[in-house]
């Protein structure tokens, strides 16, 4: 036996009838199930087999599918069983990704969806979920008469109103994370405690020590500092009876009674230990899928054509720049600079978009302030540290469409390269803008010609007018391809195909492009729909693929279009050729889909709903960089039209660092499954 922490509930095998609602008791089948919670603390399973449930639980290990095994040894034992009787296993948890069975037909879920069946089945008439754990807090809406996931909502990587919160608050008033909550209960008065910042947290309760104040009058306001947080979750989605709190800080007395307060309202307390919920509502999937015989994950995804090609011309184009010194090579900035212009002066050039790292940010962060978002200081970090081919850069241009861009173009110029900026008028309507763009576009002209020492050809500049027309023509055919039930490249395949643009040589790039369309248009279509998503909001830079993995590679859905500068957007229109070629492009650029910081917006939101109903899309993604002054600033007027539209958005608001991919998944998981039953898993969501 295993040794257990103090105040952990040991198994129990208890019947059907003394722990299910009543109500829905009938609904349980004579399937032996399993479901596993693998908690970021303790792990947690529930078996449902001849009539009882038998429940386990243990800390969670460093190896969680030792951890699982060894849960397993205890529910075989107890219900005088082996593996060979189980029909179905459902995983979930924060570990969940580790499970595998391979005797037992198997799949794991969201804790997300799962804790709202448990809660379900405790409790028919559950309506709202509070569920903190150790990492996280998420506030779920319930429908009452299914058990599925309406609407949830999860905290960010702040540890405030988490059970690690408490943990480190007990320590400070040495207490132990299960004295804590009952010490709680003792308050005589009322202190106030920061519910923003775990570590200015931590610092009041240090303050108050000093001041005298008691252990249990500190520990009271601490559940309600973390309760305050946890509230401001349940605000986002509609606060309902019957309200239940699950997970493991459930068992938290003074947590229970803080929530009570600022709710003004009871929480209903079901007949099973709440740190069971999850594996409970897990054990009833699994119930359901042995019986439907199928599994509701199943690949959204269809075959794909292999582009590794592609992406070793852009390699090697890559390292032809930097190894070229028979002409001047220009990097930039922005999606407004125009490559057409580049070509005519007969550069080298490529966008400085190499983004993505942690440990790059870092040093980018030495020169700029921290409320920069992570791309500008991707790119400070990439010259500081002399990224091959930012340091072989001669000249760096950009076209400003925000502060940050105009702060970073600047800071190179200071530190690194010349560096040249061009304004980006913010209205695009009136003739003035226009022709101040197309002196704009002459003076980027001069100063290009200044870099060379060579002049700028008009006919030159025509000829790669008409050349880049019909590169975008194509990359924008290729992702016509998309509308396809059956989409013969990925999200990730099309950014991959917009990089080559900007970095393979534009004379070099028409025939691969038309092998690349014969090729992919090849690709045989069915009539079978998939889910699709769409993907919009901020830039998602050359190695900040993290969104596109999880996705199409983790959770098997469709991104069959993106309105953000490194995906269609920049090719969905086209530059009209008249006798000035300046002109030309001044136009071309304005009338494109404009940046989120034009005016007026309502042009870009327009442009992603039309994006949203000529791909047909399900859903959206909107997503940001932190700090980003144009898309995080806005996204609430594109998440009020999508809702307008009908369609389920979700806002993902993130950096280049690793340290909440797996809250993200959890996430989009989440979203997925609640679209899923949303459509009743029809026969469109699945291949």
């Amino acid at each position: 036996m295993n040794m257990r922490h103090e105040n952990i509930p040991a198994e129990r095998s208890l019947p059907f009838t003394e722990v299910i609602d009543p109500k829905l008791v009938h609904e349980l089948t004579g399937v032996t199930s399993l479901g596993i919670d693998i908690g970021s603390r303790n792990s947690k399973a529930v078996l449902l087999h001849d009539g009882r449930l038998y429940t386990a639980l243990l800390p969670t290990g460093l190896n969680m599918q030792e951890t699982a095994a060894e849960l397993l040894e205890e529910l075989y034992e107890n219900a005088n069983i082996t593996m060979e009787d189980i029909d179905f296993i459902v995983g979930t948890g924060y570990g969940r990704v580790s499970l595998k069975f391979e005797t037992v037909p198997s799949e794991i879920l969201t804790e997300i969806s799962c804790h709202a069946m448990g809660a379900h089945y405790l409790n028919a008439g559950t309506r709202t979920i509070i569920d903190i754990g150790g990492q996280d807090a998420k506030a779920i809406q319930v429908d009452p008469e299914t058990g599925k996931v309406v609407k949830f909502r999860m905290n960010d990587k702040c540890a405030a109103g988490t059970g690690r919160f408490l943990e480190k608050a007990a320590n400070l008033l040495d207490l132990t994370m299960y004295d804590v909550g009952p010490e709680s209960l003792k308050y005589t008065k009322d202190l106030e405690v920061s519910s923003q910042c775990v570590v200015f947290a931590e610092s009041e309760v240090i303050s108050h020590r000093a001041k005298g104040e008691t252990a249990a009058d500190i520990a009271a306001g601490i559940h309600m500092a973390s309760a305050k947080r946890v509230v401001s979750l349940l605000r986002a989605i509609p606060l309902e009876s019957d309200i239940v709190f699950t997970g493991g800080v459930s068992n938290n007395a003074g947590m229970k009674h803080a929530l009570e307060r600022l709710l003004g309202q009871t929480i209903v307390q079901p007949k099973l230990d709440m740190v069971f919920a999850g594996c409970l509502g897990a054990a009833m999937y699994a119930q359901r899928l042995a019986v439907e015989k199928r599994n509701i994950k199943t690949t959204m995804v269809a075959e794909r054509c292999d582009l590794s090609d592609v992406s070793r011309r852009i390699e090697d184009a890559e390292v032809s720049l930097i190894e070229r010194k028979d002409v001047k090579k220009v990097g930039y900035l922005c999606t407004y600079t125009p490559p057409e212009m580049l070509t005519a002066a007969g550069v080298a050039f490529g966008r400085i978009d190499k983004c993505g790292s942690p440990s790059v940010v870092a040093e980018g962060e030495v020169i700029v302030k921290s409320v920069f978002c992570d791309m500008s200081k991707s790119v400070l970090g990439h010259f500081r540290t002399k990224d091959p081919f930012h340091d072989a850069l001669d000249q760096v241009v950009t076209f400003y469409t925000c502060d940050t861009m105009r702060a970073t173009s600047n800071a190179i110029n200071h530190y690194f390269k010349p560096s040249y900026g061009y304004v980006v008028p913010r209205t695009s309507d009136k003739p003035s803008a226009r022709d101040f763009f197309r002196e704009e576009m002459k003076n980027f002209g001069k100063d290009l010609e200044k870099l060379t020492g060579k002049p700028i050809d008009e006919d030159n500049l025509r000829a790669s007018i008409k050349l880049h027309k019909k590169l975008r023509q194509t990359i924008h055919k290729i992702s016509d391809l998309r509308k396809r039930n059956r989409p013969p490249l990925s999200g990730a395949d099309f950014l991959e195909i917009t990089r080559a643009y900007r970095s393979i040589p534009a004379e070099e790039q028409q025939p691969i492009l038309d092998e690349l369309y014969e090729r992919l248009a090849a690709v045989p279509e069915d009539d079978k729909p998939r889910l699709r998503v769409m993907v919009c909001g901020g830039i998602m830079a050359d190695g900040d693929r993290r969104l596109m993995d999880l996705l199409e590679k983790d959770i098997g859905v469709n991104v069959v279009v993106e309105d953000h500068c490194t995906g269609l957007s920049p090719f969905y229109y086209d530059t009209q050729e008249t006798d000035d070629p300046y002109r030309d492009l001044a136009n071309a650029y304005l009338d494109q889909a404009p940046c989120a910081r034009q005016s007026p917006l309502s042009r870009r939101i327009d442009f992603s709903e039309k994006l949203a109903r000529e791909y047909k899309v399900d859903a959206v993604i909107y997503y940001t960089l932190k700090f980003c002054p144009s898309f995080s600033q806005t996204k609430g007027l594109f998440m009020r039209r999508f809702h307008e539209m009908g369609l389920p958005a979700l806002e993902l608001d993130t950096d280049y660092s690793q340290g909440d991919t797996g809250q993200i998944k959890t996430r989009l998981e989440a979203f997925i499954e609640v679209l899923k039953e949303s459509q009743g898993e029809k026969e469109s969501c699945t291949q």
